[in-house]
């Protein structure tokens, strides 16, 4: 479009092809998050998730790109009325919830812990926990027992 003559007829058709373009991968994207929000408000009851700094992680060059295209408020925002459709709810843990330093094993809470860190082992009981499904396991544990109480 930007390489057209502004006013002319193959702007107008370069700005309508455009315009189709992104109406099909709006189009796309929305449907991806209502499936599987749907899919998992159909399989679960109680489902937990964490409450993320979306804006802070936009801020990271590498990462907002991607962040964005993800629509984590919108997907939030489907679980919840999807959820109390189907009689479920959805549990919020706070975003300074230490769910990737907590062993799911024992409980104990590790200090350090960087971002590069994929897989660590507890010093405590000696489990080997890779993060991302450590911190999974704390999050199922925070929103089943914030159900109960």
């Amino acid at each position: 479009v930007s390489r057209k003559e502004k006013g002319s007829h193959n702007r107008h058709k370069a700005k309508r092809k455009l315009a189709r373009q992104h109406a099909r991968v709006r189009n796309i994207r929305s449907n991806d998050l209502h499936q599987a929000s749907t899919s998992i408000t159909r399989r679960f009851h109680t489902i937990g998730i964490e409450d993320l700094n979306v804006k802070g992680m936009l801020g990271n060059r590498c990462l907002s790109r991607a962040i964005a295209d993800m629509g984590f408020g919108e997907f939030r925002r489907q679980l919840e009325y999807k959820a109390g459709r189907h009689g479920g709810q959805v549990v919020v843990v706070d975003r300074w919830y230490p769910s990737s330093k907590i062993c799911s094993c024992c409980g104990v809470k590790i200090e350090r812990l960087t971002l590069a860190q994929r897989h660590w082992t507890c010093d405590a009981c000696g489990a080997a926990h890779d993060r991302d499904v450590n911190a999974a396991i704390n999050l199922r544990n925070m929103a089943v027992s914030s159900t109960v109480s």
